[in-house]
């Protein structure tokens, strides 16, 4: 069965389904338009993350070849089924000797294999216990050998950024490496102290930031990984005392370029930067451009003649953005190599533990939807807080 067809198979209408069970009778399948059939597929797919759906599709498919190819029913499927395809696929190996999947991309697959029989009301095959127990010893048996652990980035610490900043500000001489300058300092900062993921900030747009007399920026995430049915979070970046690590500022000075730019293209850009702007204090307290189009993102590519890019950096490009700033401001090959797009999220995190944040007070910037996910920082980054040997320390 493909993956069309089982969403389509989902589309029934929930008062005969019901009446069936009680009456123990069939209910017909309501034939619907194309027309109709379009939009519910649609609102279907919009219920989750692009990224999440993406991955249902991709491992049910995933799933039902399997499952052909070895001559069993994927939906709906037996829980022996679903535990011999786990046990089978975590004993591959790839050509290095480790095991082709992690624990994690397992019991992904079985909340996609759950999502799918929901889907068409069967009871998902990852409730029954036998599916359960495979599941935990799966774990155990990856545990025990140190197999495929859970990889997680290195935090970019404030200290850190600031001194990535003012070295990239040091180093550039050229009006494109000053353009590249004030774009990823803003980029490093407002990543940081928004605690954004990469998706937030690649969906930042001029109209989402707004600048505010005490509280510095106000920052309006739309919608997130933990919001998609767009609610809207509030973000705040206060003034720093000092320039260097100063949100407000590294934004104002991006936004002069990007004003530049709406008002004169590139050479708009090489008039505001064909002279050394050394940053020596604040100028986030100075009247910000009027910016004539708001509906733009803030974060954009910047090619290698200085030409400003009209759509929004993606997420992997973020990520090459923060390893290429590390690498210019002397930060050592093995920090380097532990950074990812998530590291100024994981850097606030540790410092706002380390500074006697609480969980829900962290949880106010990050948008976590609980407060266990903040404690993986507490224990992977930041073990002294509130641990009894900091008490024999002399």
């Amino acid at each position: 069965m493909t993956i069309e067809t089982t969403t389509r198979a989902a589309i029934v209408i929930a008062a005969p389904t019901v009446t069936a069970r009680e009456t123990n009778e069939v209910a017909a399948t309501p034939v619907l338009s194309p027309d109709a059939e379009a939009r519910i597929l649609a609102a279907l797919e919009q219920r989750h993350a692009p990224s999440t759906a993406r991955n249902y599709r991709q491992d049910w498919e995933k799933f039902t070849a399997w499952c052909t190819t070895n001559g069993h029913n994927a939906l709906p499927a037996h829980p022996a089924v679903v535990a011999d395809y786990l046990t089978n696929c975590a004993d591959l190996r790839t050509e290095t000797g480790e095991r082709a999947y992690s624990m994690n991309t397992l019991a992904r697959w079985v909340a996609s294999i759950n999502y799918w029989h929901r889907a068409v009301d069967h009871r998902g095959p990852g409730e029954y216990q036998l599916v359960k127990d495979t599941i935990a010893g799966l774990r155990r048996t990856y545990a025990a050998a140190g197999d495929r652990p859970v990889k997680r980035v290195a935090p970019l610490e404030l200290a850190e950024i600031e001194h990535i900043v003012t070295t990239l500000r040091s180093q550039a001489s050229a009006w494109q490496a000053r353009m590249r300058e004030r774009r990823d300092s803003a980029l490093l900062l407002l990543g940081f102290l928004g605690a954004f993921r990469r998706s937030e900030l690649s969906d930042l747009q001029i109209r989402d930031i707004l600048i505010h007399s005490s509280d510095g920026l106000h920052m309006r995430v739309r919608r997130s990984k933990t919001d998609q049915t767009g609610q809207g979070l509030v973000k705040a970046a206060p003034v720093a005392l000092t320039h260097t690590v100063c949100g407000p500022c590294t934004y104002r000075r991006w936004l002069d370029v990007l004003t530049a730019h709406q008002q004169g293209g590139r050479p708009g850009i090489i008039r505001l930067l064909r002279t050394a702007d050394e940053a020596n204090g604040h100028v986030c307290h100075l009247p910000h451009p009027d910016v004539d189009d708001v509906d733009v993102p803030v974060f954009r590519p910047i090619r290698v003649n200085g030409n400003l890019g009209d759509t929004a950096l993606s997420g992997q490009a973020i990520h090459a953005v923060y390893r290429r700033a590390a690498q210019a401001g002397g930060l050592s090959p093995a920090k380097i190599a532990q950074l990812g797009g998530h590291s100024v999220r994981a850097g606030f995190v540790t410092e706002a533990l380390r500074n006697g944040a609480q969980p829900h007070e962290i949880q106010r910037q990050t948008g976590h939807a609980s407060p266990t996910t903040v404690g993986i920082y507490a224990r992977e980054h930041n073990p002294l807080t509130g641990n009894a040997v900091t008490r024999f320390a002399r």
